[in-house]
């Protein structure tokens, strides 16, 4: 086979599989502005200001289904939140499996494909319940409004300078590190097979919670389902991983929301 004509297969698969991530992100974004399942109207819960004070939110009983309801939300937002970003790994994995695949190297590229990336959602997922589990908590001692965000401004300032602080840690430094290099990652963990590739969106998907995991709680300050604030954070995730500079935008953010953190908490 000609190098053009296999440049040609390539063109054609990897146009695939962005076409299949691409279709999955759009489905859960039109979710995410349905209300994901929750019966709310997310546009009503939307605005630019921090939300602070109001009433607590109603207590609700969280029985099995609502807690499902609730998890599919937070799964359903990680979706649409990270897996833009994850995209180039994914692409360039399954570059790297057609072309073993049509060397006889491997049996089905598909399905490695399709298991790192649910390797890699299985990590979002997981993080999807301890949010959960965070909110409910929140919930039931009165710290969060009706709008789904923190009621006290000093619980919402400490949040924000915690997070600023983690932007700042070698921990945040290195796991940004390993999410901008897709080569590189793959290079130093790859695995045969689609266990072995589904352990490798493991891998990278643990690095993504480590880099972006804070990020993401501080939809508790904004409005969980604050549609401004979900998509404000979307860009920041994909400036930090795809800018030329994007660790150093990560460091500025770090202290922008120590500044905002303590301007919230002695706020007057």
């Amino acid at each position: 086979m000609t190098d053009f004509a296999l440049e040609t297969i390539f063109k054609r698969d990897t146009a695939v599989v962005a076409a299949a991530l691409l279709a999955l992100t759009l489905l859960a974004w039109l979710a995410l502005l349905a209300g994901a399942g929750t019966g709310m109207d997310p546009f009503a819960m939307s605005a630019w200001l921090l939300p602070s004070g109001g009433p607590a939110a109603q207590s609700w009983t969280w029985t099995p289904f609502y807690w499902l309801i609730a998890f599919l939300m937070w799964a359903i937002m990680m979706v649409a939140m990270m897996l833009p970003s994850a995209s180039p790994t994914v692409l360039l994995y399954a570059r790297a499996v057609r072309f073993a695949e049509r060397k006889g190297q491997i049996a089905n590229a598909s399905t490695c494909i399709a298991a790192f990336a649910a390797g890699y959602l299985t990590l979002w997922s997981l993080f999807s319940v301890f949010a959960v589990a965070a909110r409910w908590a929140l919930e039931r001692s009165g710290a969060m409004n009706g709008m789904m965000a923190l009621r006290e401004p000093v619980i919402a300032g400490g949040l924000l300078i915690a997070v600023g602080v983690y932007q700042l840690t070698p921990l945040k430094e290195n796991c940004l590190t390993h999410c901008r290099s897709p080569a590189a990652f793959l290079a130093a963990h790859w695995r045969p097979g689609a266990i072995g590739a589904w352990r490798m969106g493991l891998v990278h998907g643990a690095f993504c919670v480590g880099c972006c995991a804070a990020l993401m709680l501080l939809l508790f300050v904004g409005g969980v389902m604050n549609l401004v604030w979900i998509a404000g954070l979307s860009l920041l995730v994909l400036a930090e991983k795809f800018l030329p500079r994007g660790e150093r935008l990560g460091l500025a953010l770090g202290v922008l929301l120590m500044i905002a953190g303590t301007g919230l908490i002695f706020q007057p």
